[in-house]
């Protein structure tokens, strides 16, 4: 990847971390384990997963990557673990609909706290992508918008603002490696489940389908998201994820055959297409 712009190194990384976890709804949908189990395991399997690979890779400066990582691996940690524990409470206590129009809004903060704390003001073409990208979230869940709890609403803000300010802070930290910080931050998911949990045991198909999701939708993904903002704006990061949001529904639709509404096909599509010419602009640029 040292012939690749910064550009394209960080497109490519969102790109094939947010393929890595569109599966993940449908994993979720075929396990028999409850919400903090799930919560548990993957806190803790790319905990010890991603853990191993790096003492693999960087033996001893693993710790060494951690320590120097300073405010910017503190904030991380605390960051990376609040969104991962404020998303599951949020689906818990609102509509899932009202999550993910949350959620969606990550591009939007992620700019705003851009410009405000690192001065990348972003361009026109990504504000306008940003604006498009949100409206077709909001179009896709609007049917299913209801009155929920407060407190979810306001746990699915937190989330999306967490989402968010880790992308800033990575990219404030351009040279720092915060995939130690992501892992500790991936512990403490794990220990804060605990008191929640109400069986560890996995069990027929739980075997291998909860292990997997954890490696393929978690781990590796969590990896990828935490380098690609050392490449591109964060609110670029952010965008690329929308599409699982699309794609998601897709798997489901292909295994189970749960066909996803009308709305998610044509805002999907706009997202999409959205997403697409704005990687193409700023590729062509770089």
């Amino acid at each position: 990847m040292k012939s690749f712009s910064d550009q394209q190194k960080g497109s490519l990384l969102a790109f094939v971390a947010v393929m890595f976890i569109t599966p993940d709804s449908l994993f979720i949908r075929l396990s028999n384990v409850d919400t903090w189990g799930l919560v548990f395991y993957r806190g803790a399997i790319p905990f010890f997963t991603v853990l191993i690979g790096m003492l693999i890779i960087y033996k001893l400066n693993f710790f060494k990557m951690l320590l120097t990582s300073g405010r910017h691996g503190l904030i991380y940690i605390i960051t990376f673990s609040i969104t991962n524990i404020t998303f599951v409470v949020s689906i818990q206590n609102t509509n899932v609909a009202n999550t993910l129009v949350m959620i969606a809004m990550a591009p939007m903060l992620s700019a705003i706290l851009g410009a405000i704390f690192l001065k990348e003001m972003p361009d026109s073409k990504t504000w306008i992508a940003i604006g498009i990208t949100f409206m077709a979230a909001v179009y896709i869940f609007y049917d299913s918008l209801k009155l929920g709890s407060i407190y979810g609403d306001i746990l699915g803000f937190v989330t999306a603002l967490g989402l968010a300010v880790g992308a800033v802070t990575i990219r404030s930290a351009k040279k720092k490696n915060l995939v130690p910080a992501a892992v500790v931050g991936k512990l403490f998911v794990a220990i804060f489940a605990m008191f929640f949990i109400e069986s560890y045991v996995l069990a027929d198909l739980d075997l291998f389908i909860v292990p997997l999701m954890c490696v393929m939708c978690v781990a590796i993904p969590f990896v990828l998201v935490t380098i690609a903002p050392r490449f591109i704006p964060a609110e670029e990061v952010n965008l690329f994820f929308l599409l699982e949001t699309i794609i998601g529904p897709f798997w489901v639709w292909m295994v189970i055959k749960e066909q996803p509404s009308i709305e998610t096909i044509h805002g999907g599509a706009v997202i999409i297409l959205t997403i697409g010419i704005h990687s193409f602009l700023k590729l062509k640029k770089s």
